[in-house]
């Protein structure tokens, strides 16, 4: 053929600068645009090949990612499709170039250019982003017309609106595009460099690509395969290659739907640590294969992003904004349907294997608690498998729990009354006293359990909770009785006075409790206690801000050393040690005041 020079029809002469500086932040992509274009041409020609409009034989397909650093190339190359030359004007002269004009008069002024190409069909042109010149050496595979009939044709731009096409060599089928990179992008021209985003963007695309002589991908991992083919070592392999140094997953959901959007992928249960923002950015999104992101947080619900594994949808484009993501209508039903299979594979077994169920419950619960705390629609799925566990490790669901509280632990009004703890340890006093009245108490320790807490008493009816510490534990389950100490209002107010001295402005609190119980002890309003657990977790913000430690100082005024203060005052300083020691217990006391306190009590020893 004879060579042919021309001018692509566009009134924009600076169209690849601006393609350059424009079409993505990050000009790694171009990578995998050329790659996902060779994977295409490969797909496409067994695609003919199974419908028997290609009869020639297939070899191996596959995509090979070469470069020459003294040359300055990098050239991808495949054995699929090819073009012709009529083909070649007509998708990468008109086509391609007709988006780069869109693209160009749609946003050149615009200040918010990144991740719109798949728009306009540029995926070419990427190309430019890196290279100041570009060749494409192809051959088409021409069905019915033998290979020899079938000429070979190069492409030719220097980044300007000009072209040449001429005839080339090529002994087979597939195309070539050749980069000749711009001095300011030097840094592709790396092994290191190249592998990474080959890694990165093709790690599973379905065609094998070849680097430095190595396949680097796996074109058939286990969301492509049906689920029946599939054992349960498949899937674990599957989650060591995506995450090596991961502990194995608790079990996994295989998502495979075909209307009315299409959606493969598996999704894991990793065993959750109590730092679970940690963990986010783990589920990996695909687009037929190609990596596009893992920030997934407009497709997966937020209490599901604890989640590890793959989704895969054609329905979502490589090169998607955050503006398509949250208006698309398929975005929305693939969040939907995300939801309802995590609801129905819990569901599943909590009903199959409730004791293996429990025994998970420490990891499963997190998933569960966030997504009680964000989504109505799950609470309702959720509510027959929530479980809670007390201090004696045994698990109950709502309904079971409040059927138990019935006896012991409803108030005045009827409600059930729900004691906890979130430091088996720290409040392992006020446990013990619980447990002696025939209280049960709850471990709520999770670092999610305060805001879990608060969301459980608005949707469940006639169910309440109290932390283990936060009253003087005959007004944690208020019955509207009235008991009185075996004090005397004149012994009750020398008591008060005498405590008074040591507390500031934190509140004395006489209450008749059993002789046994501790003489002195700290605690806070259920208000405050939930306000510094949530703290923890929002920081210390908050509309009421940074607030003061103010607690309750409660004196058992039937102990014998209460007793004995209100006979005798508190000539031996034994109502201050009372104070530290309950402070103390409460982790309350520090600095000057914890040294002080040590070095009395060896005193009072020696």
């Amino acid at each position: 053929m004879t060579t042919e020079k021309g001018t692509i029809s566009i009134n924009t002469e600076n169209i690849f600068p601006i393609i350059k500086k424009f079409l993505y932040s990050d000009h790694e992509i171009f990578l995998r645009e050329l790659v996902s274009n060779a994977v295409d041409a490969t797909q496409k020609l067994q695609k003919l090949s199974s419908i028997g409009q290609f009869d020639g034989e297939l070899g191996e397909l596959k995509v090979k990612v070469s470069f020459d650093k003294d040359a300055k190339t990098i050239t991808i190359s495949d054995n699929g499709i090819g073009m012709t030359a009529e083909e070649v004007k007509k998708y990468i002269n008109q086509i391609a170039f007709s988006g780069a004009k869109e693209f160009v008069e749609k946003y050149q002024q615009e200040s918010d250019k990144g991740n719109i190409i798949g728009q306009f069909g540029l995926g070419f042109y990427s190309a430019f982003m890196v290279a100041k010149e570009v060749e494409i050496i192809t051959r088409s595979f021409q069905a019915g017309a033998p290979q020899a009939d079938v000429p070979a044709v190069r492409w030719f731009s220097d980044g300007s609106t000009e072209f040449e096409i001429s005839a080339a060599e090529r002994a087979e089928r597939g195309t070539d595009v050749i980069l000749h990179i711009a001095e300011d992008s030097e840094e592709f021209l790396d092994e290191y460099r190249l592998e990474q985003i080959l890694t990165k963007y093709g790690k599973f695309l379905p065609t094998p690509i070849e680097f430095r002589d190595k396949v680097i991908n796996n074109p058939n991992p286990v969301w492509v395969k049906p689920p029946s083919e599939l054992k349960d070592e498949d899937y674990l392999a599957f989650y060591k290659e995506l995450y090596p140094y991961s502990e194995d997953p608790l079990f996994w959901i295989h998502l495979n739907v075909d209307y009315p959007f299409n959606l493969t992928g598996v999704l894991y249960f990793p065993k959750v640590k109590q730092d679970f923002q940690l963990n986010r950015e783990k589920i990996q999104l695909y687009s037929k294969q190609v990596f596009i992101t893992d920030d997934v947080k407009d497709i997966v619900p937020e209490f599901l992003q604890l989640l590890h594994g793959v989704i895969d949808s054609p329905d979502i484009p490589l090169n998607v904004s955050r503006s398509y993501l949250q208006a698309d209508g398929n975005v929305k039903r693939i969040n939907t349907y995300i939801t309802k299979k995590v609801g129905e594979k819990l569901a599943d077994l909590f009903r199959d294997d409730r004791k293996a169920f429990e025994e998970k419950w420490a990891s499963i619960g997190l998933f569960v608690k966030y997504g009680v705390i964000s989504d109505d629609k799950f609470f309702e799925r959720a509510k027959e498998f929530i479980l809670f566990r007390n201090t004696t490790d045994e698990h109950f669901t709502i309904d079971e729990y409040k059927t138990k509280l019935e006896a012991n632990q409803t108030d005045k009004d009827g409600n059930a009354i729900a004691l906890y703890t979130n430091d088996i340890n720290k409040e392992d006093a006020y446990i013990e006293g619980a447990v002696k009245r025939g209280y049960d108490v709850l471990v709520f320790d999770d670092v999610l359990d305060a805001h879990f807490i608060n969301a459980l008493e608005m949707k469940v009816e006639k169910l309440k909770f109290k932390r283990v510490d936060s009253e003087a534990l005959d007004k944690l389950i208020d019955k509207g009785l009235k008991t009185e100490t075996v004090l005397s209002e004149d012994e009750k107010k020398k008591v008060e006075e005498t405590f008074k001295e040591f507390i500031g402005n934190n509140i004395v609190q006489i209450e008749a409790l059993p002789v046994d119980d501790l003489p002195v002890s700290i605690v806070q309003t259920e208000f405050m206690r939930r306000y510094t657990d949530m703290s923890k977790i929002n920081g210390q913000g908050g509309m009421l801000g940074a607030m003061p430690v103010m607690y309750n100082l409660v004196v058992n005024g039937n102990h014998p050393l209460i007793q004995k203060i209100a006979r005798e005052g508190n000539e031996n300083g034994v109502a201050k040690q009372l104070v530290d020691l309950a402070l103390l217990s409460q982790g309350m006391l520090s600095g000057k005041d914890l040294t002080r306190f040590i070095y009395t009590s060896v005193e009072k020893l020696s």
